[in-house]
């Protein structure tokens, strides 16, 4: 009898543990396909973004055929790969890469780099990239939950059975680290390309004023001189209202 109840409590604890990890097995999966959904939209919105970024520069710097031809090409591509993303990663890789030239290439037409339209589509560019790198780390860990629960014994067994398999990590980096910074100082917007400040820096760089364009105490064309008497000197530290000598 006792025997009995033992062999009982056996096979209610196996099935017992055995639903609870099937559970969390599925639930690994749900999260990790929906996680994937979510860069998935993102990678979409990159891709629409494109055809008019592509249009853009191409008013501006036609002759860069061979940089733009190359972004169509790897964003049609990154489109027809599969969903998985194990699949896109080549494919969004390579746009990446093609996206990142065709920034720094911008570094050389300062009509460009002054376009409003051009600045919009890279500010959202760069927003959506954003958002990829922050999903991507978020679905990576989400995956390496799930894979180490299939590669574990006891669970990988009941993986095995209820069909969950390993996912692919999406290792695929944005263009973000390749494309230019906005600068929106005076004169309009700036792009520092990558490295060193892109191809072109040391020419979109400000330059100092001339020696003896601003006299000492002028700040951003603040004459302390003005309405003051013939004889006054500027000191460093006065608090003096007109008309007082």
């Amino acid at each position: 009898m006792v025997v009995l109840l033992l062999l009982i409590l056996i096979v209610v604890g196996v099935v017992v543990y055995g639903i609870s990890t099937n559970n969390k097995l599925m639930q690994a999966r749900n999260l990790t396909e929906e996680s994937w959904r979510q860069i998935d939209v993102e990678l979409k919105r990159r891709h629409d973004l494109i055809p008019n970024l592509v249009e853009t520069v191409k008013g501006y710097a036609a002759h860069e055929g061979d940089t733009l031809q190359q972004v169509i090409e790897a964003r049609n591509k990154a489109v027809s790969a599969g969903p998985s993303a194990g699949q896109a990663t080549q494919a969004e890789g390579e746009l990446s890469s093609a996206l990142g030239r065709l920034m720094s290439i911008s570094e050389a037409y300062p009509d460009l780099k002054a376009n409003n339209n051009f600045t919009e589509l890279q500010r959202e560019l760069s927003a959506t990239e954003d958002r990829i790198a922050s999903g991507r780390r978020y679905y990576n860990a989400t995956v390496r939950d799930l894979n180490t629960m299939v590669d574990s014994f006891p669970s990988s067994f009941f993986a095995k059975r209820a069909g969950v398999a390993k996912a692919d990590y999406f290792e695929a980096e944005t263009a973000a680290k390749n494309a230019p910074t906005i600068n929106f100082g005076q004169g309009g917007g700036t792009i520092a390309g990558p490295g060193q400040g892109g191809p072109a820096a040391a020419q979109a760089a400000p330059q100092p004023p001339a020696v003896g364009t601003q006299q000492p105490g002028q700040l951003s064309g603040y004459d302390p001189n003005q309405g003051l008497g013939q004889n006054y000197t500027p000191s460093p530290i006065q608090d003096k209202r007109p008309g007082e000598q």
